[in-house]
């Protein structure tokens, strides 16, 4: 437990000490080498416009706040727009663009603000606490640059009871049906040499350091359950945990484990020092660490996703184009040095590709009283 901990903070002290030149354009980006080549195999960037991106995506995510603001009621959403390397805000009314360009932002026209957006989901959402989702519905999420609520339903979906869903999604606000697979989680049974074992037949992987232990995913196990890590050593216990509805849990930790502000690069990148948990907008890149398929880039999709699984729906976690395979569970999703959410599921894996989804993580420091462990 100590040696592999040890190593973790020593690639850490490697990244620091390798960082002092590396400085993007708009902002300053913190990166390895390996991370930066991690971009460039997933994302198809050169190792200058991955470096470039980081720096850009760093700076929208610390502008949004602000635009929004500046926005006010005209608020349509915000998006990184890779090519202009800028925050693009959708504004429903033209008179609130000069505002948000003194922000910094640029601006698009939206059909419908972000407000009204996410309460048509909420609603949907809401109506499916007392009658879930029909099993073909794969789940639903908000696009705010189409201005529409998105259902996924599985390929060849049909029936009275899809028809009803679509009728009352479509009651709530601005509808929009797409085909896709149903996602499933990312839980699996006991291999060696991996992060955490729940009640010795499940393994998931750590999501990120807090006080007193780390965050992963919900389906992992149940409060009280207990946890070993990955070399069959007492760790702790399941403080809390939320599935469905959320996707997330507190590991409580113990016996001779400490917690360390990093991310595992597996060997594929150095391991990344967390540094914040400032939010992505859509269009941000962003990489996941698993114990399963562990590291691999992609971009953020949508925010304030549905996902239907099959033991229930989970609300407000984020859609990414990143693989995941079984075991990847509970893992670390982080862009730049921002810490972004925990793994929930997805479909495909890392061979065909796919989309996974994640929890947000500053929901569940919030829900549990807790700070991330920082560099």
């Amino acid at each position: 437990m100590r040696r592999r901990i040890t190593l973790a903070l020593a690639g850490a002290a490697v990244l620091t000490a390798s960082l002092a030149s590396v400085v993007a354009p708009a902002a300053t980006a913190q990166a390895s080498p390996e991370l930066l080549a991690a971009m460039q195999r997933d994302l198809g960037l050169t190792a200058g416009q991955a470096q470039a991106r980081l720096g850009q995506e760093l700076a929208a995510s610390k502008l949004m706040p602000a635009a929004q603001q500046a926005a006010g009621a005209a608020y349509g959403g915000a998006w990184f727009d890779p090519a202009l390397g800028k925050l693009v805000v959708g504004v429903t009314d033209p008179a609130a663009a000069d505002a948000v360009h003194r922000a910094g932002a640029e601006t698009a026209p939206a059909r419908i603000s972000a407000a009204a957006l996410d309460k048509a989901k909420a609603a949907i959402d809401a109506s499916t606490k007392t009658k879930p989702a029909p099993a073909q519905v794969s789940g639903w999420s908000t696009d705010q640059r189409t201005g529409s609520v998105v259902v996924s339903l599985q390929p060849g979906a049909h029936g009275a009871d899809v028809d009803a869903f679509l009728a009352r999604a479509r009651a709530a606000g601005p509808v929009t049906v797409a085909t896709e697979p149903r996602p499933q989680t990312f839980s699996a049974g006991t291999v060696g040499g991996d992060p955490y074992y729940i009640n010795g037949n499940t393994r998931c992987s750590i999501g990120f350091s807090v006080n007193g232990g780390f965050v992963s995913a919900g389906h992992c196990g149940g409060a009280g359950s207990s946890v070993v890590g990955w070399d069959g050593s007492a760790m702790g216990t399941f403080g809390g945990s939320s599935f469905p509805g959320n996707d997330y849990s507190i590991i409580n930790i113990g016996n001779g484990w400490w917690t360390a502000p990093v991310v595992l690069g597996w060997g594929t990148v150095s391991d990344v020092i967390v540094r914040g948990s400032s939010v992505a907008p859509a269009g941000s890149s962003i990489c996941r660490s698993g114990s399963t398929s562990h590291w691999h880039c992609g971009t953020v999709l949508t925010l304030n996703d549905t996902v239907n699984y099959s033991q229930g729906a989970v609300y407000q976690v984020t859609r990414t184009s990143v693989c995941a395979e079984p075991g990847d569970s509970g893992g670390s999703f982080i862009t730049g040095d921002q810490a972004q959410g925990v793994t929930s599921g997805g479909y495909g894996d890392c061979t065909a590709g796919g989309n996974t989804w994640f929890q947000p993580v500053n929901e569940i420091l919030q829900t549990y009283g807790r700070s991330l462990v920082t560099g």
